[in-house]
This record gives C-alpha cells, sequence and structure tokens, in this order.
C-alpha cells in the first residue's frame, strides 16, 4: 500500500519511512524539503494521490506556546482536509503517553488539540502514544536547566529507543484502524532525575541535576506516574543501558 509519512525526514519518520518499504510497502517521505509543506498545503494534493494511510510524525519547530498550537492545528487541520479530498482511509498520528495529564504546558495542549482534530474528522484513525525517546534525553535536560544546573522531579519514566517507535507506529499504520489510541513503553522503569543524570554523565555532560519534587516538565507539574503509560501498553525490548552502551 502507498503510505505517505508526514515528516518522513526527521529522526522516527526516517526511520519508518525505511521500515515500511523494506516490507514491501510503497513509503514516501512528506516535509517541506521534499517540497510537502503542511502549514502552507504546499505539494500536498499531489503527495496524497493514491494513499492509503497517511502518518504524520512531524513536530513543531518551536516549542513557544502560541507557535507551536499554531503549529499543529493549521499543519493537522490543512492534512486532514486533503486526506479527505484523496480518499485516505487510515489517518496515524504519533503523540505522547501522558499527553491528557499534561495540560498545563503548552506543548502538550497542541498535541491534545491536534489529537482532538483527528477524533473529530471523520477519517478512520489510530494514534500510538509513545514515552519518550532514549534520544531526548539531552532535550529533557535542556528545558529543566538553569544555569549548569538541571532541575528535575523524582517520578517515574519508562523511555523507549527510537527504532522501536518507529516499528509500532509501522505496526500500526499496516493494521486496520483502531480508532484510538495506542500505547508503546521501553520495558524499564526510571526515576526522571536519574535518567537524565544517567544520560548526560555518559556524554560527560558536565551539569549537575538536582532533585526537585517541583520541578516543572516543559510547563507542566508532575505527579509519579504522570509520564507512565497504562496496564495495556505495548512493552519494547531495547534497554537504555545497551543503548547507551552502544553509542559510546
Amino acid at each position: 500500500m502507498k503510505v505517505v509519512v508526514i515528516g518522513g525526514t526527521g529522526l522516527i519518520g526516517s526511520k519508518l519511512v525505511a521500515k515500511l518499504n523494506e516490507h514491501g510497502h510503497e513509503a514516501v517521505s512528506a516535509a517541506p524539503n521534499t517540497g510537502v509543506n503542511t502549514l502552507t498545503g504546499e505539494g500536498l494534493a499531489e503527495a496524497l494521490k493514491g494513499a492509503s494511510v497517511v502518518v504524520d510524525v512531524s513536530n513543531s519547530p518551536s516549542f513557544e506556546d502560541d507557535a507551536v498550537m499554531t503549529f499543529f492545528h493549521t499543519s493537522t487541520t490543512n492534512l486532514l482536509r486533503a486526506e479527505a479530498n484523496a480518499g485516505v482511509t487510515h489517518h496515524v498520528a504519533l503523540s505522547v503517553v501522558g499527553t491528557e495529564r499534561l495540560q498545563e504546558s503548552g506543548y502538550f495542549r497542541a498535541k491534545q488539540a491536534q489529537e482532538e482534530l483527528i477524533k473529530a474528522s471523520g477519517i478512520p484513525y489510530s494514534i500510538v502514544h509513545a514515552t519518550q525517546f532514549f534520544e531526548f534525553v539531552k532535550g529533557i535536560a535542556d528545558s529543566a536547566t538553569d544555569g549548569d544546573t538541571v532541575r528535575l522531579a523524582p517520578v517515574k519514566i519508562q523511555p523507549m529507543h527510537s527504532d522501536d517507535v518507529a516499528a509500532a507506529v509501522g505496526r500500526t499504520a499496516v493494521g486496520a484502524p483502531v480508532n484510538g489510541i495506542v500505547e508503546v513503553a521501553g520495558p524499564d522503569t526510571f526515576r526522571l532525575d536519574e535518567l537524565i543524570r544517567t544520560g548526560l554523565a555518559a556524554e560527560n555532560d558536565p551539569r549537575a541535576v538536582v532533585t526537585d519534587p517541583q520541578a516543572p516538565y516543559f510547563g507542566a507539574e508532575l505527579r509519579e506516574n504522570t509520564l507512565l503509560p497504562g496496564p495495556d501498553a505495548r512493552i519494547t525490548k531495547t534497554r537504555f543501558t545497551d543503548w547507551l552502551a552502544r553509542q559510546s
């Protein structure tokens, strides 16, 4: 089947396109640098011709509250309209475990708005909620840095490898629409502060990670299980410690 991957040149998108093509599907990478812009609509109609499935793994270039809301609202609206015109029969979107519990954060309010647009579109859909990627350790640290100090709450997190995220999204894309949410997570649970401390140490990053129960996460207050998936989540195999060992 023809699968168009929006954000197909990014970390997850490029892996997803490769996996789908390896399994005999026609995966098309759609991104501004391939002539497809979901914010302006440029190239969308042409890219979606003959597509059965559209997978949206794109992300906002800015995490500023207004900018990220504009990005997800505009791009998702344009994309769903183009899908309806093209006769697409399955819309798949990648989102984040805990999105509905992180609504103090402008970023996660925008992701929630994206999900609501998808649910209301009338197009059969599947939303994949993934836990944070191993590769995002530095990004989490950067968002919580003040000078040389990283302040993070000692809450639980179950991160996963980007390869496993792409595989989960790929399986969902070639399956029947679930018209709901599928959760995926890594095999091991960590404390957020300890995870980031370990990741930064492995990179010889000199920043000190300070445990602060009140520290926000991208602007949102965290409870013990805010970032954890539910009991029905699909658990992937790659362990953080094994991945970290391969980075050196």
